[in-house]
């Protein structure tokens, strides 16, 4: 009996440790004004995720050194970007940028497996505030590749707010693919944002 009675003990020791840690990670996560880890998984957030064929009116940009091809919607145009990536930008009438895509070669540790934490992790090390994560998933389906995916909001050092979907697509190479848009301009970009990424190939 004293032997079953310590193992218990030492069980529920360990429970409130972790009430602990958790209640500390909210804690502060909160008071940063970002949402805490873990959330729930949604894949039904996204489900728009159905790989197919290129539109006819799409092109396509080889990313250098690598097989990934980054999807470009009719109109959007080239942006500056970081060497051995590609990245194309929609502009509303004002100029501003209204919707981003941005294709990048693994670079660092991220992978499939850790990415929802890497990647809140990364906009944060960024300089990006109020970083809400909305959705992820993982197991999700590409052409010829697999992925994992978030949904997340931020807003930048300069104040702009943006809404993103960014995933990190496995498959002949590992490669990153982000897109964003203004809160305010998601519902206009959100269908071109998704058939990019959907059919997105690497």
């Amino acid at each position: 009996m004293q032997a079953s009675s310590t193992h218990r003990n030492r069980i529920w020791k360990a429970a409130a440790l972790a009430l602990v840690a958790f209640a500390a990670v909210v804690a502060t996560a909160t008071e940063a004004g970002d949402s805490p880890l873990p959330v729930p998984v949604h894949t039904r957030a996204f489900a728009w995720l159905r790989p197919g064929a290129l539109p006819a009116a799409w092109s396509a940009r080889l990313l250098p050194g690598s097989p990934a091809r980054l999807p470009v919607p009719p109109g959007w145009r080239s942006a500056a970007g970081d060497p051995g990536t590609q990245t194309v930008v929609s502009r509303g009438p004002s100029g501003r940028i209204a919707g981003y895509l941005n294709a990048t070669p693994r670079q660092g540790a991220e992978t499939t497996a850790n990415w929802t934490v890497f990647r809140v992790a990364h906009n944060r090390d960024e300089g990006d505030r109020d970083v809400r994560l909305l959705a992820a998933a993982a197991g999700l389906r590409f052409r010829g590749a697999s992925g994992s995916c978030v949904l997340d909001s931020y807003r930048t050092a300069s104040g702009a707010s943006y809404r993103e979907v960014a995933c990190i697509v496995s498959g002949r190479s590992t490669t990153v693919i982000v897109a964003a848009a203004p809160p305010q301009r998601w519902p206009v970009e959100a269908p071109t944002i998704e058939r990019a990424i959907a059919d997105f190939a690497t």
